[in-house]
């Protein structure tokens, strides 16, 4: 289908841009979604510090501008809390010593001289074989995305059954900047940094994800399912928000 250019719309002196895709305002620019399932606008900034905008089909061009100029303050005010939160998340060496997370605990890492596996979790430490330290972040991606899939899979089967919602497979992989997706078909993703969280944390992944097989966007209806299933999803949505970069560092 051929997109014909929108023309620039001017606020307050400054050219604004919108397309069925960037919207620029003051400086920021957003990606933009529209949904013909959507009611409401709702702006949401990302770990990364990237500005989305999703929209009703029919929300008018100037009314996107608008609203987004009614949030400047709070959407400047999120953008300096996630670059303050990107500076909290230290890269990790693989030496002994170092911390590395894994269901919300930390555990030290142990250098073996003599071990027949890469990567082994005992006695409360992380053991890597000392002639495979050079490939340490590989090894422990390898482990995590592992456990992370029979974890996810044991999950998503007892919440999936409770929720009323049909899950075909379960795929543990490197989302980026997401914890989760659901995707068409049936198929829910998670990030394998998920598994670093705290159970309760990862579990709220786990509903939020689930909850969108039933309501695609973020409105009432998919809050209302995320709640009857986890009542005090809000405090755990907020620790992800404060803590998740975390685990950024691996």
């Amino acid at each position: 289908m051929r997109r014909l250019p929108l023309s620039p719309i001017r606020t307050g002196g400054k050219p604004t841009r919108t397309s069925d895709h960037r919207l620029e305002v003051d400086g920021l620019s957003f990606e933009v979604h529209r949904s013909n399932r959507r009611k409401t606008l709702q702006i949401t900034v990302e770990r990364t510090g990237a500005l989305s905008i999703v929209a009703p089909s029919q929300a008018a061009d100037q009314q996107l501008v608008e609203f987004v100029e009614e949030k400047l303050l709070w959407i400047h005010t999120k953008i300096e809390e996630k670059a303050r939160l990107q500076q909290r998340a230290p890269i990790k060496e693989f030496v002994d010593g170092e911390g590395f997370l894994y269901l919300g605990k930390s555990y030290r890492l142990r250098l073996m001289e003599n071990q027949l596996v890469d990567l082994s979790l005992r006695n409360g430490r992380f053991c890597l074989r000392k002639a495979s330290a050079h490939r340490g972040r590989e090894i422990l991606v390898s482990w995590y995305t592992r456990r992370a899939q029979d974890w996810f899979e044991r999950q998503v089967t007892e919440q999936a059954n409770r929720m009323g919602v049909t899950v075909r497979e379960v795929k543990v992989q490197d989302l980026g900047y997401r914890w989760g997706s659901f995707g068409s078909g049936g198929r829910v993703s998670f990030h394998w940094k998920a598994i670093l969280l705290p159970p309760r944390i990862a579990q709220y992944v786990v509903i939020h994800e689930l909850a969108h097989g039933l309501h695609p966007d973020h409105s009432s209806a998919f809050w209302i399912k995320v709640e009857q299933h986890l009542p005090d999803w809000r405090g755990r949505k907020s620790w992800l928000a404060e803590n998740g970069i975390q685990v950024e560092g691996i």
